[in-house]
């Protein structure tokens, strides 16, 4: 996972009247009509409408590459190297989510689900990783976490971010995030959700720079989004407090029917 953030962090069809709740019951069924939290058809995929942008799967190709596309300049531009690849490559234990305002793209988070490929993390931290899967840990990571400086917003970061826990967690039942970053992030990171470093320093060959790996209990998250989300804590440092209140999330044990 690599955030590139300029600005200081600042079935039957169900019709969702929330933000957090269309979220939910789009990742969950993703499949045939999806509705936005006003309960209209949306054409898009899977689309979250909310203050002024949306959020949707990319599940075609051509927002595969408008996804990578991003994550190539906000990587160029701090300096790193994605590895060569399809852009329009399709795996389905990576669910990749992006953020537009209108006809541009100025986010995108990718979520990668444990599989027999592993997790990308694994090439560099298998030893770590595999120290949570024997103690019975359902495992997964966030990479090419990305957002353009032009329109950076606490809002859509944190936005992301809870519906990749949404699917992380909700859906497919993961116990604990991992992530890989470069050093000079990993403190904004702990601030901004909770992670806390568990190893040294190593080169991460996707991005041809420095890495550290970094944890997350995703069972922390839940109470930091149920204690925080929608409230006016000034005091707290974190993006919780920008994540669906409780009156737009789905119940944690309510599923589609």
């Amino acid at each position: 996972m690599q955030l590139h953030h300029d600005e200081p962090l600042r079935s039957e069809k169900i019709y969702p009247a929330s933000a957090g709740e269309a979220a939910s019951q789009c990742l969950m069924s993703n499949t045939g009509s999806h509705h936005d939290f006003h309960g209209k058809t949306a054409q898009s995929p899977c689309v979250l409408r909310r203050d002024g942008y949306s959020i949707q799967l990319a599940d075609s190709p051509w927002l595969r590459s408008g996804a990578r596309d991003l994550v190539q300049r906000m990587y160029s531009w701090r300096g790193y190297q994605l590895e060569s690849s399809r852009a329009t490559s399709h795996n389905s234990n990576r669910l990749t989510l992006v953020a537009s305002r209108g006809d541009t793209l100025i986010g995108t988070v990718t979520l990668g689900l444990d599989s027999e490929e592993g997790l990308l993390a694994d090439q560099l931290y298998g030893d770590e990783i595999n120290s949570f899967r024997r103690r019975g840990a359902k495992v997964c990571e966030l990479s090419k976490f990305a957002l353009d400086p032009q329109h950076s917003s606490k809002e859509i970061l944190a936005a992301l971010f809870h519906l990749a826990y949404i699917y992380a967690h909700n859906v497919y039942g993961a116990t604990d995030l991992f992530g890989e970053v470069h050093p000079r992030h990993a403190a904004s990171h702990k601030r901004m959700f909770g992670f806390r470093q568990i190893s040294e320093m190593r080169t991460c060959t996707r991005v041809d720079a420095p890495a550290v790996l970094l944890h997350l209990k995703l069972d922390y998250v839940g109470e930091k989004i149920s204690f925080l989300a929608g409230s006016h804590d000034s005091q707290d440092r974190s993006l919780y407090r920008y994540c669906f209140s409780q009156q737009e999330r789905l119940p944690e044990n309510s599923t589609p029917h």
